[in-house]
């Protein structure tokens, strides 16, 4: 593979990392927050309800995305194989790391966070501190925290890697 290939393959492996990293980013420290604040502000009974729904969506595009450009990534790493140099396996276990955290995230982690909520009569904010299902519901909540903060700090590092690789 010339040069040339390689640095286009390089330049679309940063350019996927860079926009699912920002769209990450942006979602979690943004788009998420501010639904709750905005929406709490009209007072409304469900506002939590309405925000945490729309955040749950916004979430599954995340994490899917995540998830399939990670493999994207795997792949285009396997084509360019070891002239991505000493960092070829590191690279590679990072975004093994990134489609684990946000299929888990999307797959397991949000699919139970629906479930509970499917199944429960009132928001949840409006369950009991003490309820079984509501404190399942906070547990998850902090391993889908966990797991996208995991896929967005690998990103983060293949960035560094690949723009180091390439200058």
């Amino acid at each position: 593979m010339n040069s040339s290939s390689l640095r286009t393959i390089n330049d679309i492996r940063f350019l996927l990392l860079a926009f699912w990293l920002g769209a990450a980013t942006l979602f979690s420290f943004v788009v998420a927050p501010s639904l709750f604040s905005v929406l709490r502000q009209f007072q409304l009974s469900n506002a939590n309800e309405i925000a945490g729904t729309i955040v749950t969506r916004i979430l599954s595009v995340v994490n899917v995305s995540g998830f399939f450009f990670s493999l994207v990534l795997i792949g285009l790493t396997l084509i360019i194989g070891r002239s991505v140099g000493r960092s070829y396996f590191i690279q590679l276990a990072l975004f093994l790391v990134m489609a684990i955290a946000t299929s888990v995230g999307h797959w397991l982690i949000a699919a139970r966070m629906r479930a509970i909520r499917s199944a429960l009569d009132l928001p949840i904010d409006q369950i009991a501190a003490t309820d079984p299902r509501r404190i399942m519901f906070a547990n998850l909540h902090r391993y889908s925290v966990t797991a996208l903060g995991i896929a967005m700090l690998a990103a983060l590092v293949s960035l560094v890697l690949i723009r180091v690789r390439s200058t």
